[in-house]
This record gives structure tokens, sequence and C-alpha cells, in this order.
């Protein structure tokens, strides 16, 4: 049976794949003030500013691909059970070809209802306009977690990080919550990699082993790490 292996990504394996992240920009975000863009209040002021800037974020998403990072985890498939939990919402896990993927903070490749967060839809066209709206007749907004709103899929990435037997966190500092909670729940007798550019303070954990590179090369490393187990 194979090991299960849980891993937590974030804005640093997509950054390599040309994907931008507003934390590296001194909150700003393609320009914008993150929370005129990733607010429930930014939302009620303008929603066409909102979908707008989610229609472009689309079609930028859309012409990246996945570097060797995401394949690294694809392929560690034939020997772990791996479960990958991201904080990203952009689709390179899935088009790389990981088989078990859990977002955290929703995808920017589906549009949910702004009356009930549950009605989730596929987008088959790639921008969200004034007047589409769900079949309960309310506008459609990106499927995203904005700042300030619920993480619904905290639940079950509580469950599945409390069956690791190694936990693996990249492209992220631990500083997001309720993301980087997650680590609390990593049994403590497993073993815990961190890749990340900067060092990262874990506080009252054992069994950790800080890989301070980026997620492509930081990828290479834990493989070399993993074969001399």
């Amino acid at each position: 049976m194979k090991q299960k292996m849980v891993v937590l990504s974030g804005a640093g394996i997509s950054a390599e794949s040309g994907i931008k992240t507003f934390r590296d920009s001194g909150g700003l975000w393609e320009g914008h003030d993150v929370m005129e863009v990733a607010s429930p209040q930014g939302w009620a002021r303008n929603p066409e500013l909102v979908l707008d800037f989610y229609n472009q974020r689309r079609k930028q998403a859309r012409n990246c691909k996945p570097n060797g990072a995401h394949h690294a985890l694809v392929e560690l498939e034939r020997e772990f059970d791996v479960h990958i939990i991201t904080q990203n919402v952009d689709n390179l896990h899935e088009k790389a070809g990981s088989s078990k993927v859990l977002h955290l903070h929703g995808e920017l490749f589906k549009a949910q209802s702004s009356l009930d967060p549950k009605l989730i839809y596929d987008l088959s066209i790639i921008d969200i306009n004034l007047g589409d709206k769900c079949e309960r007749g309310s506008q459609l907004r990106p499927n995203v977690v904005w700042f300030g709103e619920p993480v619904f899929a905290m639940d079950p990435a509580i469950e599945i990080t409390r069956k690791a037997d190694l936990f693996l966190v990249i492209g992220t500092s631990l500083q997001v919550y309720p993301a980087a909670s997650l680590i609390d729940f990593v049994p403590k007798s497993k073993p815990i990699y961190l890749i990340d550019p900067q060092p990262i303070t874990t506080y009252n954990r054992q069994n950790v082993i800080q890989i301070q590179d980026k997620a492509v090369n930081g990828m290479e490393r834990f493989k070399s790490i993993l074969n001399k187990r």
C-alpha cells in the first residue's frame, strides 16, 4: 500500500509558470489594490471591475503551462498516494496531470452564484459578464474565496492532512490563514518538508526539513532526499 503524501501548494509554484502573485508587489495585484478585486466590499462597489479583473486572469492562466515542479508531483504518484491541497485558483496541477487536487480558495475556471456559494458552474467560455446569471437568477461571480469569506474546503483538507505519512509545503510561506494552520494537523511523528526561497519558522514541530529554494529546483532536491530514505 502506498504511503500518503499530502502537498500544500501556494503561489510560488505557479509563479515559475508566469502567474503573478499580489504578495510580491506590495499588496497590488496587476496594478489593483487587492481589496478592490478580492473582497465582498470591492464586489459590491464595482462588480464590473471585479469581473473584468478575473476575466483577464483567466486569459493569462489559459496561456500558462505547468512547470517542472508540477510535473514532479505527478511523477511522485507512481510511488505515493499524492493528495494536493492548493491555495492557488489556477488549474496548473490539473493540466500537469495530478489526479487528486483540492482547491482551498476556489477555482479560476469556474463561476458561482452570488446568492448561493454552493451553486458552482464550469465555465464553458472564459468571460463572466454583468447579466450572466445562475439558475436562481442571481449574478454569476468568480468562484474565488475573497478576503473575509469562509474557506469551505478547510474541513476536507484537515481530514486529508490528519492521514498524511509525509507532508510537503511548496511555494507558500505559511502566512495565509486558515490554510497555514494545516501544518498543525500533520501527525506529530510524520516528516514535514518545506520548499520555499525564504526560511520558514515552524513552532513546536519536529521532523521538519527545509529546502530553501524555488519550486522547480526545490522539487528536484526533494526527490533526491526521498531517494535516499
